[in-house]
């Protein structure tokens, strides 16, 4: 078994979380809405992190919208959103995960957003690796880690060991 290191503290992450909405609403401010779309399981909860800072401080709507893909296998599965595509026509989007490790997931994650006009797409994370295979910008980043691809980050964003660990 692999020892972990805490590389970021659940109260790390909520500071980190709120400076990122800060940069979003800076970024966005004179948007009516902006549509928050989680990569799920990990990025939707950080996306529903950053949608709870947002509220407090924005003065545009903020509504959350969930994506699914299979990580492992993006080009053999279906892309979905939880809501009706068409929905997001002429929107401000912020694509969310939690790691950014080679862009390869918020590369396939564009694909539904292909289909229809968009305002504007950019992106966020809680940590980028900067290993970066895709052509990818991060635009909100919460923490930089320099590691080697063969070391994991995993992020609980959920019960009792809140936090970022390296593997």
């Amino acid at each position: 078994m692999s020892e972990k290191s805490l590389i970021l503290s659940s109260k790390q992450i909520t500071q980190k979380t709120k400076r990122i909405a800060f940069e979003i609403y800076e970024n966005n401010f004179s948007e009516k809405e902006v549509v928050l779309v989680g990569v799920f399981d990990q990025g939707y909860q950080f996306a529903n992190l950053l949608k709870k800072e947002l509220e407090s401080i924005a003065s545009f709507m903020v509504r959350l919208v969930g994506l699914t893909l299979d990580k492992e296998a993006p080009t053999q599965s279906d892309i979905s959103l939880d809501c009706d595509i068409n929905t997001l026509k002429n929107k401000s989007l912020v694509l969310i995960d939690d790691v950014s490790n080679t862009g390869r997931t918020l590369a396939y994650s564009l694909k539904p957003f292909l289909a229809i006009k968009i305002k504007k797409i950019e992106t966020a994370v809680l940590v980028n690796r900067s290993h970066t295979q895709f052509p990818i910008l991060i635009n909100y980043s919460g923490y930089e880690l320099a590691t080697t691809i063969k070391e994991h980050v995993e992020v609980r964003l959920e019960g009792k060991e809140n936090g970022v660990y390296l593997l």
